[in-house]
């Protein structure tokens, strides 16, 4: 089949009409700086919908095709295909001055990448765009955003699933109806820019190995080292610095690249020194030893206390948000204010009721709304998905905030999903409002929201599947499927589109004192990724970003990931609006919870969101919780030193 005689009926705009390269690969795994690429397709698209090429080879990647089952492509039907290498100049051609497009465009991405960087080339790519991050703007009545889901709802034939060139020819259907209905909903393309990057960003790097034990506390006057103990080393060493670290590790020692309130000793021969550590160490007041003593320590290291993978983690967040303090204050670091769980009554915010786990063998379950709960008196909102206009920001959040009360959900952009819009204070005014009104969708004033019983439930779009509307502070657990792996979670944050500044979504991994194992656990733009790949930076667009959670393989020292947001500038999120959070089993997974967070007044970093262990089990909390202090402050309360 081809695309050549089809009518690809593009939006005759600018903001819709562009080259496109839609790409799709098969590899033999899911980490791109470790598998590889077995077979690859590439249709380009001209800006009238005229296909203008169409590429696609297997190849032998000289190593376990992996998944054979998913992708049919044996070690013998590969045999005798050209390498990457051997093709990658007729690809990156077709790729040159085209925006790469594919269904979770960021996978095919990396993989491309890393296979140009064996090349020892360059892949061609300024923009890429996410047709799941698209359809994620366009919010369809899905169950799910799969390729084949989409390919249905759209009405898009599917021959072979999982084969490139037909997945390829599928995506351009796809691409098609969604820019289509970006067009009737005015929404802005999620077009994310690709710059070149270094070539050791796609070199293998090998995982460190996360400590076994508990941090014991600091190095005490005349006493031993202990298994756990974290230790820090700064200025010139006798010993290669790598042996020393080298030795500690053997020994069970935490070996650290900064210093925060929990390291345990620094290392150092020059204790007056002016190092960014020593400075650290006194502040703090950390020990500090010569390499001398810590070579003799190390000769007697006494036994730690092992981590335990399921004993009950510690539950805690920041303090009040600063927005409903009477004056903002500088905060303490989020780990040092412990609250109750959110199920508690004394908890600052009421939890909605945690899901039940799941029956033997059942399918990881989706969030329901009962069918009698649908319109009834306490919740007559209860279906309905709400766009809040104009007023102030406090007004606006108030409003939100009251949709979540009534049962409804609070939606921050519009999409195909939105039943309602409440307009307040110079609402009207909105540039959507002719979108709304050609969309015939009803319109409210404020007063709507204060009287429930005029609610008109006939308006709400009845789905198979609804997300768990969650407050702020709201817990539920993930479920997981008896008999099978837990699924990853994709945590995605996403939020009006900014013309004047950018939003940079991160994630740290925290063990039982709240603070990360390693720098390497701070998961942020320079750093998408731990070294074992747990936990990775997914960016869908410029308004939305994804923390990938593979919860089956953290280590055991790892009690909770928090997914935080900062701002780069003086901007501050009380003008950026609403963030809203959804949590999804696999990246094109229906969302089972959804949060809409705008408390924010003058904050420049947001705690957004928790997943945490409470027993054998993994849940999420939305959070809300906002500093007016930057990234760094964020990180050096988690034991990171971003100046380091």
């Amino acid at each position: 089949m081809s695309l050549a005689s089809a009518s690809f009926d593009v939006p005759a705009t600018d903001h819709y009409a562009h080259d496109w390269a839609l790409v799709d690969v098969e590899t033999s795994g899911l980490v791109a700086r470790r598998d590889r690429v077995l077979s690859v397709a590439v249709v380009t698209i001209g800006p009238d919908g005229e296909q203008t090429g169409e590429f696609s080879t297997l190849l032998d990647p000289g190593c376990d095709p992996g998944p054979v089952h998913v992708h049919g492509l044996t070690a013998e039907r590969l045999r005798g295909s050209p390498t990457f290498d051997q093709v990658a100049g007729r690809i990156g051609a077709m790729l040159q001055d085209r925006v790469l497009v594919a269904h979770n465009a960021q996978f095919d991405y990396d993989f491309l990448a890393h296979e140009f960087a064996r090349a020892r080339m360059w892949l061609p790519v300024s923009q890429r765009l996410c047709t799941l991050a698209l359809n994620r703007q366009v919010d369809p009545p899905t169950d799910d955003m799969k390729l084949g889901t989409l390919a249905a709802h759209y009405g898009v034939p599917q021959q072979h699933a999982h084969d490139a060139l037909d997945d390829t020819r599928v995506l351009a259907g796809i691409l098609r109806a969604s820019l289509r209905q970006a067009a009737r909903l005015d929404l802005p393309l999620p077009l994310v820019a690709c710059p070149p990057r270094a070539e050791s960003r796609f070199t293998p790097q090998p995982p460190k190995t996360p400590c076994a034990y508990r941090n014991p506390g600091r190095l005490a006057p005349g006493g031993p080292l202990r298994q756990g103990m974290k230790i820090a080393i700064t200025g010139d060493t006798a010993h290669a610095r790598a042996e020393l670290v080298g030795r500690a590790v053997a020994a069970g020692l935490n070996m650290m690249a900064s210093v925060s309130r929990h390291t345990s000793v620094l290392v150092t021969n020059e204790p007056t020194g002016d190092s960014t550590k020593a400075r650290r160490a006194l502040a703090e007041g950390v020990p500090v030893i010569d390499e001398h003593t810590f070579l003799r320590l190390l000769a007697d290291v006494r036994t730690g206390t092992a981590h335990e993978a399921t004993a009950e983690a510690a539950v805690t967040i920041g303090p009040p948000d600063a927005a409903t303090a009477p004056a903002p204050t500088p905060a303490p670091a989020p780990a040092q204010v412990p609250v109750t769980e959110p199920e508690s009554t004394t908890a600052p915010v009421p939890a909605e009721p945690v899901l039940p786990s799941p029956s033997p063998g059942a399918a990881v379950p989706v969030p329901r709304q009962p069918a009698d709960s649908v319109g009834s008196l306490d919740k007559p909102l209860a279906g309905h998905r709400v766009l809040v206009l104009g007023g102030v920001h406090a007004d606006a959040a108030a409003a939100r905030t009251r949709v979540v009360e009534l049962g409804g959900s609070a939606a921050i952009n519009l999409s195909a999903s939105v039943t309602d819009v409440v307009l307040l204070a110079r609402g009207e005014e909105d540039r959507r409002m002719s979108r709304i009104t050609a969309l015939e969708l009803p319109v409210h004033d404020g007063h709507w929201l204060t009287a429930p019983a005029s609610i008109d439930r006939g308006t709400a779009a009845v789905r198979a599947q609804k997300p768990q509307v969650l407050p702020r502070g709201g817990v539920t657990d993930l479920p997981v499927p008896h008999g099978r792996p837990a699924p990853d979670w994709y945590i995605t944050a996403s939020w009006a589109p900014q013309t004047d500044c950018e939003i940079d979504v991160v994630a740290f991994l925290l063990d039982e004192d709240e603070q990360v194992t390693f720098d390497e656990e701070f998961i942020f733009y320079g750093a998408p990724e731990s070294p074992a790949g747990t936990v990775r930076l997914l960016t869908g667009g410029p308004a939305e970003q994804t923390i990938a959670v593979d919860v089956a393989s953290l280590p055991p020292a790892t009690r909770k990931v928090v997914v935080a947001a900062a701002i780069d500038g003086v901007t501050t999120f009380g003008t950026v609006g609403a963030i809203q959070i959804g949590a999804a089993a696999g990246n094109s997974g229906a969302p089972i919870a959804r949060a809409t967070l705008d408390a924010a007044t003058t904050e420049r970093t947001m705690l957004l969101a928790e997943i945490y262990r409470r027993g054998p089990l993994w849940r999420l909390r939305t959070v809300g919780q906002g500093y007016d202090h930057g990234l760094d402050a964020l990180a050096r309360g988690y034991g990171v030193d971003v100046s380091d």
